[in-house]
């Protein structure tokens, strides 16, 4: 079996299983002929499904024969060899979508809560079809009927990888989620596989607004290209330059066979690709102390080029995973090699379980046959020493009790599978339960989250008032502080000034004091200068005009003393 036609088989089933009208797993010949030629189309094979009308006898094929018919006359021209991993790719993906486009209404029109849109579940379509496997169908009557299942295991990877990728934190409810279905089955078809992961996305309140939606489109496609284009590693480095040797960040995108750089987070520009192979190896560079970011060269057989992280942890992962893409860097895609190891772990610890449970049983038997074996020769002792009439009473007693031993059994197993169907119808009132008390929790809380909300406004806008209070309160407290300033200042003013004059209220009365004696002296003064004038007059023979001069230069003295004490 080429390996196209392996990687494609799980979605060939989907399209053929929605071509079936009946459960018996047979589809007719006619509504296989538009995939088939399809199909050729996709390989550049054409009237391929020519054949079918001569292929058996019968106007309808179940799956094997359909399966056979491919492997025989469509993908038996494609040998392992001839195609490299990315024409690989491309044809498996132009398979896929063909196959989706025949069964995608079966499972788009299904949702009971749908979430994600129709390419993301085209997405998660591939995923589940590299993760399952072809298993045969033992639910159904008739021979040679298949399903593809995924593994417990695998579904809850997937899921928890989409959680993780929208930011929900795993809880022991989710986990313990996965615990209660492993009792009930171990591997998934599609349709329930997608319903699990919407409806652990809605359970965890996932918002299905146009913001949120981007966010889970996003997550669907890191898992989409991770698992159908083994994307490693992706993140941010910083590579060396050919022409100017400067270090430079660019999104680098990590696969087992090139190493694509980008210009920005979108993925649009394209700046490169680093072809990896078995000959290439990474190394780690030694840094010195004016390095702030962590070197290492990637050997190529063209060049030696040089990288960058951005500390000393990413350097590892990058190294880690530089190792891993070159390990793989030839034969089958990563992940599913990943996937088929995990198959073949799963398988070897099923065939060590079932070996443990034969070994178990085959020693239980063992046990019994001893046991019995014993009892036997007891027994055989007991009816030879007693007659032939109380042996074969003892063996009818011991029949009959025997008989009421499996009696009991069968009631208590009736009991025991009475109570556990009753258990599980209370187990499921509680969990309807719960999701009800749940969904009213939730609507309390969005009517607390609104309330809380408003009262935030409402406080926000108090406390506004209050901060233009106290801004208003303080302007007019230092207005009044300035005035009481003022007020002081004018105070002490007045009182300098009353002091001044009060001064000079009594240098005024001094003055005048003064004034007035001096005007005493100068009237006894005068006096005085009158009587001896009048002598003088009476005995001198001058005339008394030459006399005046002299009082004339008493009194003038008189007059400037007087001005001085007013001055004073």
């Amino acid at each position: 079996m080429s390996v196209l036609f392996r990687n494609v088989t799980n979605s060939i089933w989907h399209a053929f299983n929605s071509l079936a009208t009946d459960n018996n797993g047979f589809v007719m010949k006619s509504k296989l002929k538009v995939l088939t030629a399809n199909i050729g189309t996709l390989l550049d094979i054409y009237g391929v499904e020519k054949g079918l009308e001569h292929f058996r006898s019968t106007s309808n094929l179940n799956f094997e024969h359909y399966r056979y018919y491919l492997q025989k006359e469509v993908f038996s021209s494609f040998p392992d060899s001839a195609l490299s991993l990315s024409v690989l790719r491309d044809l498996e993906e132009r398979i896929d979508e063909v196959c989706w486009l025949v069964c995608q209404k079966r499972y788009l029109d299904q949702r009971e809560h749908p979430l994600f849109q129709d390419h993301c579940v085209y997405k998660l379509f591939r995923i589940f079809c590299l993760l399952a496997e072809l298993l045969p169908d033992n639910s159904t009557d008739f021979h040679d009927c298949f399903q593809v299942l995924l593994h417990l295991s695998e579904a809850q990877s997937v899921a928890c990888q989409l959680e993780s990728a929208l930011g929900l934190s795993e809880n022991d409810a989710s986990l313990s989620g996965f615990d209660s279905i492993a009792g009930v089955t171990s591997a998934f078809r599609f349709s329930t596989f997608l319903a699990i992961l919407e409806a652990r996305c809605s359970a965890r309140d996932v918002d299905r607004s146009s913001l949120e939606q981007d966010g889970i489109d996003e997550a669907v496609t890191d898992m989409y290209n991770m698992y159908l284009y083994d994307v490693i590693k992706k993140g941010p480095l910083l590579k060396r330059g050919y022409l100017l040797p400067t270090l430079r960040e660019y999104l680098f995108v990590l696969q087992p066979t090139e190493l694509n750089y980008y210009k920005a987070q979108d993925e649009r520009e394209h700046c490169g690709t680093i072809t990896l192979n078995a000959h290439c190896r990474v190394d780690a560079c030694s840094n010195t102390g004016r390095d702030k970011v962590q070197r290492f060269v990637l050997y190529t057989g063209e060049r030696n080029i040089e990288l960058a992280a951005a500390d000393h942890c990413s350097r590892l992962q990058w190294l880690s995973a530089l190792q891993t893409a070159i390990a793989h860097s030839s034969g089958t895609g990563y992940q599913r090699l990943q996937a088929h190891r995990r198959q073949q772990q799963r398988d070897v610890a099923e065939k060590n379980r079932r070996i443990e449970e034969i070994r178990r049983r085959s020693s239980h038997l063992f046990d019994m046959e001893q046991t019995r074996a014993q009892l036997q020769a007891e027994k055989m002792a007991r009816v030879a020493a007693e007659s032939q009439a109380r042996a074969l009473e003892a063996v009818h007693l011991e029949e009959e009790r025997k008989l009421q031993e499996l009696e009991n059994v069968r009631a208590r197993l009736e009991k025991l599978l009475e109570e556990e169907t009753q258990a599980k119808r209370d187990e499921e009132i509680v969990r309807n339960l719960q999701a009800r008390v749940l969904r009213e929790e939730w609507e309390k809380r969005e009517e607390l989250e609104q309330l809380q909300d408003e009262q935030r406004i409402l406080l926000e806008q108090e406390r506004e008032k209050r901060r233009e209070f106290e801004t208003r309160q303080h302007e007019k407290e230092t207005k009044l502080l300035e005035a009481e300033k003022r007020l002081r200042q004018l105070e002490e003013d007045r009182l300098q000034l009353d002091t001044e004059l009060n001064f000079a209220r009594d240098k005024i009365m001094v003055s005048e004091k003064s004034k007035e004696v001096l005007e005493a002296q100068l009237r006894v003064m005068g006096h005085q200068v009158r009587q001896s004038d009048r002598v003088r007059r009476a005995l001198s023979f001058m005339p008394s005009t030459k006399e005046c001069p002299s009082l004339v230069s008493l009194r003038r003295p008189a007059r400037d003393n007087g001005q001085m004490t007013d001055d004073g």
